[in-house]
């Protein structure tokens, strides 16, 4: 008996071509999805960052980052710790104790002079917010204003050791200004009570915490619209880590970008996000006004169309210049700004 094949129709061919697509189509599907899961699966990297101090707005952008998912999305877990300064976060990540810091850079470079293995990976605040601020009631807008005026100071922080210069650049001699020492509750306090006009401090900090105890408006004058202008905070990391494991510290700082990004477009999101993460840190509607003055010092003129941490050399180099001047740093051991600062690890 002959045996004949069942002839094969068009619709049977078209029928094949889309079984023969289908198929395909799946094995991509499989092949795209795979690695998103192998992703998942795969354990994250605990990470401490370490800060400079007790929460207060500038450290808001962090806590955004971690609750939108950006450090998650690096693979990192990411733990924060409040500071007790930038020297003791400074020795924490030197010791491998913290992974990164974030201190006051100027702080990192006088340490690293001196041999500690540290360098920045990224400086947000990029003007300083140093500032000599008050009520705004006492009408002290400019620097020449504070000519006659009694300012609290702390001795030996690096705002003192800027005051100097701060003067000089303004023409103001030192003895046309009153001052008053303390710690920095002594300053808020003689400021509070009248014992004196003004005091040294951080825009976004002291600033707060005048508002937050007093309910009236401050007015900071800030040094960098004088000119004297130093790096502030910004990432540190331990040498070693930026040899050993340079994948880590690139998504670290892609996250954090993010985060920085994400609290210029919204500082009352990004003090939300460190609210409900540690609700005792701070009254909200002064937080958001801490966190946009923040902002404010993330660029200079030369990095103003740049991502956050992205900062210009010359500001580096700028600041090194201050140090060896005004802030005790040895001359011989002040180097290039490429020694204290990299960017090679930014998006």
């Amino acid at each position: 008996m002959s045996s004949f094949a069942k002839p094969t129709t068009p619709g049977d061919k078209t029928m094949k071509k889309l079984l023969s697509s289908l198929l395909a189509a799946a094995a991509l599907v499989t092949f795209a999805i795979a690695p998103a899961h192998a992703q998942a699966d795969k354990p994250k990297d605990k990470v401490t960052l370490m800060l400079n101090w007790y929460l207060y707005s500038e450290h808001a952008p962090f806590f955004l980052g971690r609750e939108k998912g950006f450090y998650a999305d690096e693979g990192i877990d990411l733990e924060i710790q409040e500071g007790r300064g930038s020297a003791v976060t400074a020795q924490a990540v030197a010791a491998k104790s913290a992974t990164f810091g974030y201190i006051d850079v100027t702080t990192m470079i006088k340490a690293a002079a001196k041999g500690a293995p540290l360098k920045s990976t990224g400086v947000l605040f990029q003007v300083s917010p140093m500032s000599v601020m008050g009520f705004s009631e006492k009408n002290i807008k400019v620097p020449k204003d504070i000519i006659g005026k009694t300012v609290a100071v702390t001795p030996g922080d690096s705002m003192s050791q800027m005051w100097p210069l701060f003067l000089k650049v303004n023409n103001i001699k030192p003895e046309q200004v009153k001052i008053v020492s303390g710690d920095g509750q002594t300053k808020l306090n003689a400021v509070i009570n009248g014992q004196a006009d003004l005091l040294l401090g951080y825009v976004m900090d002291q600033a707060i915490k005048l508002q937050d105890a007093t309910g009236k408006p401050v007015t900071p004058i800030r040094f960098a619209d004088s000119g004297v202008n130093q790096i502030s905070s910004g990432i540190i990391a331990n040498k070693n880590l930026l040899t050993e494991n340079p994948d880590l510290v690139k998504r670290f700082m892609r996250a954090s970008t993010k985060a920085a990004e994400a609290a210029e477009k919204s500082p009352e999101a990004a003090v939300d996000a460190m609210l409900k993460a540690n609700p005792k840190a701070g009254v909200r509607d002064t937080l958001i006004v801490g966190m946009k003055q923040s902002v404010a010092l993330y660029h200079t003129k030369e990095t103003a169309n740049q991502r956050p941490f992205r900062v210009a050399m010359k500001n580096v180099n700028d600041s090194l210049d201050l140090l060896v001047q005004y802030g005790g740093m040895d001359p011989s051991t002040r180097g290039k700004p490429e020694d204290y600062v990299t960017l090679d690890f930014l998006p």
